[in-house]
């Protein structure tokens, strides 16, 4: 296995560890099952977004990514709801 190949994997472990930890944290704090998180995160694009700036977010506090990941859904359902 290339050292690059080990790399990309590596990557993606992190990223599916740093998305767990999201799940479980915002769980917590909501008292929402992971089923409804779960949803709740593919309804809005949430996992995406943790997946596509995963290199700035998991540098960030529990506290800090509830609230962004808070203020993400806000705003997508307003986006949806026609409320710019």
């Amino acid at each position: 296995m290339t050292k690059n190949l080990m790399m990309e994997q590596k990557e993606r472990q992190d990223i599916a560890y740093f998305i767990s930890f999201c799940i479980e944290q915002y769980k917590t704090e909501k008292g929402m099952e992971g089923e409804q998180v779960m949803n709740l995160f593919n309804r809005y694009g949430v996992f995406e977004y943790l997946q596509e700036f995963y290199d700035v977010l998991h540098t960030q506090s529990a506290q800090w990514l509830l609230g962004d990941i808070n203020k993400f859904i806000k705003n997508r359902k307003e986006a949806a709801n026609g409320n710019h």
